[in-house]
């Protein structure tokens, strides 16, 4: 499992000027199974994404097609970890300690 923090590197106007495509983007992802959860970091400086998988270069790929990275308003920095215990709703997503 993957935590991806997005960190807005462009003034507030730009990121709301690409918000429509990021969604769009983030919407495709969460319709492939690969994100389970995000939303706007509070303060407004930036947003989380919780993603599942095995292939950390796979994410690194999806991420650099983001919109938020092509328009050059964010950048990323993904953390992956194992997600050993969990809430019973997202038992499917308990992964075994390597």
């Amino acid at each position: 499992m993957f935590v991806l923090e997005l960190t807005y590197t462009a003034p507030l106007d730009r990121v709301e000027a690409l918000l429509g495509a990021h969604v769009a983007w983030l919407d495709a992802s969460y319709g492939t199974g690969v994100f389970i959860a995000s939303g706007r970091k509070v303060p407004r400086d930036g947003g989380v994404i919780l993603a599942v998988g095995d292939d950390r270069a796979a994410v690194e790929r999806l991420v650099a097609t983001d919109p938020f990275v092509t328009g050059d308003v964010c950048t990323y920095r993904i953390t992956e970890f194992t997600a050993t215990m969990t809430a019973p709703e997202l038992a499917p997503y308990r992964q075994e300690q390597a």
